[in-house]
């Protein structure tokens, strides 16, 4: 979750007054291509019983069924599509991350719950990442148990803001035996963990061809194909990364999705990003914002998170 709206609409109003404009613009040069996302498809994505909801996070499983992680807690649920329909519903997992197995760790937690990103490995366990005490969850389906993994993560301690535990852990990817961590800001870093040791063996930041006022910002990771792709939400593009060498292999610019008349969620300061959740496959790239409950610009009763399918113009 970013931070408060309110918190960014007055340094948005700071931003503005000091430079009179904003807005990002574009570096004169980029070593990789760049693409436009334009959306197929588009879902407003209905409130579980009707009660606020932040979408934090994006999970396509090989079976094609989407999972999206709600912030307030560390519960799952899958995306249903309704036949011809703009809305789809959301349906809660019962088998995964249910209070029981999260009963455990209760004593171990100093604050809500804030999730915010949800990974999966090749044998079908369910990562979570928190923010609040930066923590890392899983959840087993052959034992059906919840654990915390225990990772030091004093090797990257200086990355973490002392004061806001806001700004932190804010997506998570996991692929070829390794753990990708977001650290979304003061200081953005990717945090690489291996899985079999839980040892930090990795920490690096990656910039997109776009200049920004923001440092960089990442607000969700995905694995796909041998590649890490990079969600960045106040520069509203998605990178995809080697994950060895750490170099951009391509940029795709969602700009015009996210700003369009009938999805624009901040009419006045249109560079405040909303997406929080990344998915990806070979044909298509999806997104999900986290609106904080805020309604749409054209529509501000209408408080649902919006889901976004892009064909990936890459594809082959």
């Amino acid at each position: 979750m970013r931070c408060s709206f309110c918190a960014q609409l007055a340094l948005a109003v700071i931003v503005w007054t000091g430079s009179g404009c904003a807005r990002t613009r574009a570096r004169s040069q980029a070593a990789w291509p760049r693409y436009t996302l334009v959306a197929d498809q588009t879902w407003r994505l209905n409130l579980p019983e009707n009660k606020p909801f932040g979408a934090s996070g994006l999970l396509l499983r090989p079976s094609h069924e989407l999972l999206v992680v709600n912030d307030r807690q560390p519960q799952l649920y899958r995306v249903e599509f309704r036949a011809h329909s703009e809305s789809a519903d959301l349906v809660p997992l019962t088998n995964c991350y249910t209070p029981a197995q999260l009963a455990p760790l209760a004593a171990e937690k100093s604050r809500p719950f804030d999730c915010e990103g949800v990974a999966a490995d090749e044998s079908a366990r369910i990562y979570v990442c928190e923010e609040g005490d930066r923590w890392v969850l899983r959840f087993d389906p052959r034992t059906q148990k919840v654990e915390r993994l225990k990772i030091d993560w004093s090797p990257v301690q200086r990355y973490f803001s002392r004061a806001d535990p806001n700004a932190s852990f804010e997506g998570i990817a996991v692929g070829k035996g390794r753990l990708y961590v977001a650290n979304e800001r003061n200081e953005g870093r990717i945090i690489v963990v291996d899985l079999e040791s839980l040892r930090v063996i990795d920490d690096f930041v990656v910039h997109s061809s776009v200049w920004s006022l923001w440092a960089p910002h990442y607000s969700d990771l995905c694995w796909h194909g041998n590649a890490l792709y990079v969600l960045m939400r106040e520069e509203h593009v998605v990178l995809q990364v080697d994950p060895r060498s750490h170099r951009v292999l391509a940029e795709y610019d969602f700009r015009g999705i996210e700003f369009g008349v009938e999805n624009q969620y901040h009419l006045l300061f249109p560079f405040i990003g909303v997406m929080e959740g990344l998915a990806v496959d070979e044909s298509g790239i999806w997104l999900v914002t986290d609106n904080n409950g805020l309604g749409r610009a054209k529509h501000p009763d209408d408080t649902r998170p919006t889901l976004f399918r892009c064909r990936r113009p890459d594809a082959r």
